[in-house]
């Protein structure tokens, strides 16, 4: 798991004024709410007063309520209220906790969790087709896939395994001439990508239960990723009929990821087959879970010899040569590390005011090594 990078933090729609959301990423829990004015915030979960879940508490003028003794703290983290202080006295400065940016985008809610300064953070993946004539969004679908997101994203990034896993697809197959070379990437900012041809067993709109279908049965796809999860998936069956399918997946911890999948389209724009296709992104996402949550081990192996990878994996071989680059950055967590500290001591993802404030109460989420 990385810092430094922008993660799903909750759904639009589960977001409100009305009292804070809790969510858990990259193994730490985090609180979000939105101002009198609709604008969502995420800030740290915890109290710096006796650590008390401020997830637990209430919204009030703008502030998160700590349900322990009411400390008050406003949307950039500072605490601008303790009850238990006589009205001369000052909040002190130490009373704050992170505050993280935010993107609202494609009905979710976004934070970035890192202390880089706005020009240097790597992007959060644009959606050019949303809100586009001619394009229509499913509703988001939001679920949780029981295993380390590299093992998600990797599985995204693997045309060999749709002919095995997918019936819900289709089975594409890889076409036989592609097997036989090297995966073609393309070096994106902050990732890469891949085209190329299947075969479909079942085409066009056979595999939605629909007796309509496109010619040819050949379907150009494939896959890309920026950053650590943030994974594309296109699939075009013709010029005028693709799925432009965008996931965003954020770590709960290392054995649980929770994806926010949005899937466009530029066919089927019917409102009515919204259900339909949300019952098939359902099936295809369970087909995944069904192998991932047996993968042994859970996480990716520590190097490269203790699996035997071949020419299709191409994709994932570039994906963990991206994890090691931002590993080379300070940019990994020290899971074990922090696994070993949890219980002892509070700590948090480090927010872009620590580069301009000082005195923080807890302390930044162990980080392994650069060396």
């Amino acid at each position: 798991m990385f810092i430094n990078f922008w993660y799903p933090i909750a759904a639009s729609d589960e977001v409100t004024n009305k009292e804070p959301h809790r969510a858990e990423v990259l193994g730490l829990k985090l609180v979000t709410y939105r101002d009198s004015e609709g604008n969502a915030h995420v800030l740290a979960d915890t109290c710096t007063h006796r650590g008390a879940s401020l997830g637990k508490g209430w919204v009030k003028e703008d502030c998160v309520v700590c349900p322990y003794h009411g400390w008050e703290f406003d949307k950039d983290g500072q605490c601008t209220k303790i009850p238990s202080l006589s009205a001369d006295e000052n909040v002190p400065a130490r009373a704050k906790v992170d505050s993280y940016p935010v993107q609202e985008k494609y009905d979710i809610v976004f934070a970035f969790l890192g202390d880089l300064p706005e020009e240097e953070r790597p992007p959060l993946v644009e959606v050019p087709e949303w809100g586009q004539e001619g394009w229509r969004a499913n509703r988001l679908l939001v679920f949780e896939v029981p295993t380390f997101y590299e093992r998600s994203i990797e599985n995204g990034l693997d045309p060999s395994h749709n002919a095995f896993v997918h019936p819900a697809q289709g089975s594409p197959v890889m076409q036989e001439h592609l097997a036989r070379q090297p995966l073609e990437m393309e070096d994106i900012p902050w990732g890469s990508k891949f085209m190329m041809t299947f075969d479909n067993k079942e085409t066009g709109t056979e595999a939605l239960g629909d007796p309509t279908t496109i010619e040819p049965t050949e379907v150009n796809a494939g896959s890309g990723f920026v950053g650590p999860n943030q994974m594309i998936t296109w699939i075009n069956f013709s010029e005028k009929n693709k799925f432009s399918q965008y996931f965003f997946e954020a770590p709960v911890n290392e054995n649980l990821t929770r994806v926010f999948f949005v899937n466009m389209r530029s066919w089927l724009l019917e409102p009515e087959m919204d259900e339909r296709l949300t019952k098939v992104n359902a099936a295809v996402a369970k087909e995944d879970i069904d192998v991932l949550r047996e993968l042994d081990p859970v996480r990716t192996p520590p190097t490269a010899s203790e699996e035997v990878l071949i020419r299709s994996d191409g994709a994932v071989s570039r994906y963990r040569q991206g994890l090691q680059e931002w590993t080379e950055k300070g940019w990994r967590i020290d899971i074990k590390s922090l696994r070993e500290q949890r219980g002892d001591r509070a700590f948090a993802i480090p927010c872009p005011s620590r580069r301009t404030s000082k005195n923080w109460v807890q302390k930044t989420i162990p980080l392994v090594s650069k060396d």
